[in-house]
């Protein structure tokens, strides 16, 4: 999942900054790796401890992904609290972990908590927090742990609307100021592999960039059954995947990480618009909520380079998992680590870390100050906004510039978080019917 910039020791393929106010342009990151080092960061230690205390919020198979890599970056680590929207969610995570880690999970009934403000009391006990929740909380959960000076690692993506991700990158921005760690779950920008793989590319290894093609084409996930005498809010909840406020559609869930790839070949410039077609072939009812099943998009950057990126999620078909990046003098794949053409490469893999692993690693070394402190906020904001302009040009049918993406008023927050509230109306966008909310004529969101 991850970049050169001053603020990490990363490889030189990364390049992403520290958020700032030119989103929009691409501005550099602030100071350099020296001055990272040197600034102070929050305490981390209880009085009289080296422990590092580790909160995870949302409980489901990433999350517990996410903790276990956080304790085996540092046998200083210490679970000392769970958050989730589920009771069930949180037994059968603290279960597991247990049992995994027992000398490193230090949980008991009273720093277990349950419901949608139950983030906030976990926070509170932690010096790490892991957000893994469904990616619509994403904004306030971020949002609570900058202000309680924690430090984060923080999954994909980090919004489902554009007000959620100009919130994320104000969010970011503080925490820069307060010297605390972002690291997000884009994780194949810690992979070594295509860390390497980047890195030839901008050595020149393919020649001139001319395009990219981002595949995505797999089968369907998971889906679970109504429960007698569920609320709907509850079901869609429990179903966060189908809906697209919870989820973002797939192409923002999950397609995420091949844009976040496109975007990094860009230096992390975004591009000016977008077109696209999608739709829902074998999604056929509302018990799969209101995402497609499938989509197509190309972005176009200002220097004339084009990426055609395709999705899926229909069973039976063709899978591939695949970006490819053509060049005047190659091609790479990303994901096989190898380059063709005039200068063949191939990367040999040797020492490779696994990169839910790597991304922990690092998080961990900077959180104590083994390396530059690490804020991934500018791609993982610019990744998201990219994923969902794809998502509302297929939507609409119709072609949106990046500046109507990160400007529009477009808000998918329900009026009240609970499972007694009335639930987000279930609507399948019809393309060439549905409308992108787009900002009046000097009327701007915001300039992120």
């Amino acid at each position: 999942m991850a970049h050169t910039d001053e603020k990490s020791s990363h490889p030189s393929p990364q390049r992403s900054a520290a958020p700032r106010r030119e989103f929009l342009k691409g501005a550099a990151a602030l100071g350099g790796a020296a001055a990272a080092l040197s600034v102070t960061a929050p305490k981390l230690h209880a009085a009289g401890s080296d422990v590092i205390r580790i909160a995870l919020i949302g409980c489901g198979g990433r999350g517990r992904g996410a903790a276990l890599n956080a304790m085996a970056a540092d046998p200083k680590v210490r679970l000392v609290a769970l958050a989730d929207l589920f009771d069930q969610s949180i037994t059968d995570c603290r279960k597991q972990l247990t049992k995994q880690k027992p000398d490193q999970v230090e949980l008991s009934d009273e720093t277990c908590f349950v419901g949608f403000d139950a983030y906030k009391k976990a926070i509170e006990l932690a010096d790490v927090v892991l957000l893994a929740s469904p990616p619509h909380y994403r904004p306030d959960h971020l949002e609570a742990a900058v202000a309680a000076d924690k430090h984060i690692f923080c999954e994909k993506p980090i919004a489902t609307d554009a007000t959620g991700v100009r919130r994320v990158l104000a969010i970011c921005e503080e925490a820069d100021k307060k010297n605390l760690n972002i690291v997000s779950g884009l994780c194949w920008r810690y992979d070594q592999g295509v860390r390497e793989t980047m890195g030839q590319i901008f050595d020149g290894k393919i020649g001139r960039v001319i395009g990219s093609q981002a595949n995505y084409l797999t089968g369907p996930v998971w889906i679970r059954p109504r429960k007698d005498g569920e609320s709907e809010m509850a079901y869609q909840c429990r179903n966060w995947y189908y809906f697209n406020w919870l989820s973002g559609d797939h192409i923002t869930e999950q397609f995420i990480h091949s844009l976040d790839k496109a975007l990094w070949l860009r230096h992390d410039e975004p591009p000016v618009k977008a077109y696209g077609m999608g739709g829902r072939g074998l999604r056929s009812d509302l018990t799969q909520g209101d995402i497609f099943d499938h989509f197509a998009v190309v972005y176009e950057w200002a220097d004339g380079s084009t990426t055609n990126a395709f999705t899926r999620q229909v069973r039976g078909a063709y899978n591939q998992v695949e970006d490819f990046v053509y060049g005047s003098d190659g091609k790479a794949s990303v994901l096989a680590n190898k380059i063709e053409g005039k200068n063949s490469w191939k990367f040999d893999g040797k020492d490779k870390v696994n990169m839910y692993q790597q991304e922990h690693n690092e998080l961990f070394e900077a959180v104590q100050g083994k390396r530059p402190r690490i804020n991934n906020g500018t791609y993982m904001c610019r990744s998201t906004l990219l994923a969902i302009l794809g998502r509302e040009v297929c939507y609409s049918g119709k072609e949106i510039t990046w500046d109507e993406a990160i400007n529009s008023p477009q808000d998918l927050r329900p009026q009240k978080y609970s499972f007694d509230a009335e639930a987000p109306a279930v609507k399948v966008p019809k393309p060439g019917v549905y409308k992108f909310p787009i900002a009046k004529p000097g009327d701007k969101s915001g300039s992120v």
